[in-house]
């Protein structure tokens, strides 16, 4: 059996266990749909740029009859990142290939594309929660953080992106293997720990994702609407522990000190991502227990496994804010 890149599935098999990747990964990734989104073309090198073209100047500029005015020259700022490889498999025996009575291949690549959604997204939120634009519940320091969300706090947030004429997003990047972009209701985005929700829907105008009307298109891990905001959490999000002032009445890892957690209030291109979609996102790698090969004679073992180029970059500081809060504890 000839053996190809993929290890032993053909390249348009591996198409396909890639989608099955992609689709398990996509309720991991809500970093997804709010970023810039640059898919990594074939053939290309580790290094990717993102672009950012800058606003002209809005001075008053009186025209004189007849004379042609001086052009106004497009200014663009270049954002590199490099891609970095990441992955990993499992490996699967020929007793339990040939034994057990579920199908422990499809299994494997259920599981693995589940992590892979994960762990990018982790990379992602490294990456993009380094902004230097930052607001505390309370204090002037992580260290002093031990309240709770408040209104006050979103509205400085949203009035901090709206003086930078940060925009509010009105498409996103589609939940699924399929690159594209689909409209939605403009707003900012609030992207959270799923700890927060309890906090969020105690916030005065809270509504509901239930009180949407059919127009608002629903994002994976939303919560609700606050004002000008939609909260979106997810578990990868997590707090900083023990990171904050007296616990009190706030959740607390050790028992002494609360837990500090992240809300990234986004704009427009605030960010920018590889998105996990299309070919050449990941790279499924499979070998077939029972299959003879080098260093393994009788074909007793094989594996399922994958692989992906990926990076994030913060595009503009200025368009995103991270608010340190506290959470009330249960």
């Amino acid at each position: 059996m000839a053996i190809t890149t993929y290890g032993d599935i053909s390249p348009r098999t591996a198409a396909y266990v890639s989608k099955d990747f992609q689709k398990r990964a996509m309720p991991n990734l809500v970093l997804e749909l709010f970023g810039q989104a640059k898919p990594i073309p074939k053939k290309s090198s580790t290094a990717v740029t993102f672009r950012r073209y800058n606003a002209l100047s809005a001075t008053p500029k009186e025209l004189t009859e007849g004379v042609t005015p001086a052009s106004t020259a497009l200014t663009k700022t270049d954002m590199p990142a490099t891609l970095k490889q990441y992955g990993d498999y499992v490996e699967i025996t020929d007793i339990i290939e040939d034994t057990h009575e579920d199908p422990v291949l499809q299994e494997a690549v259920d599981v693995l594309g589940e992590q892979a959604g994960e762990m990018l997204e982790r990379v992602r939120f490294g990456i993009v929660k380094a902004g230097t634009n930052v607001l505390y519940a309370n204090g002037s320091a992580r260290t002093a953080v031990n309240t709770a969300l408040s209104l006050t706090l979103q509205r400085k947030a949203t009035n901090l992106l709206a003086r930078q004429n940060g925009k509010q997003i009105t498409k996103v990047v589609k939940a699924s293997p399929e690159f594209g972009t689909t409209p939605v209701a403009a707003s900012y985005i609030g992207i959270c720990h799923v700890d927060l929700d309890a906090d969020i829907r105690a916030l005065a105008g809270f509504r509901p994702i239930e009180e949407y009307g059919s127009h608002m298109h629903v994002f994976p891990g939303e919560i609700g609407k606050v004002e000008q905001v939609r909260y979106v959490a997810s578990t990868v999000f997590e707090p900083w522990a023990d990171a904050g002032g007296a616990k009190g009445l706030m959740r607390s890892t050790s028992g002494t000190s609360a837990d500090v957690y992240p809300i990234l209030y986004v704009s427009k291109d605030a960010y920018g991502i590889v998105p996990f979609k299309d070919k050449n996102a990941v790279k499924p790698m499979v070998l077939n227990p029972n299959v003879p090969r080098g260093g393994d004679p009788l074909g007793q073992r094989g594996s399922v496994g994958w692989k992906a180029l990926h990076t994030a970059v913060i595009l503009n500081d200025a368009w995103m804010v991270r608010a340190e809060v506290a959470v009330v504890a249960l």
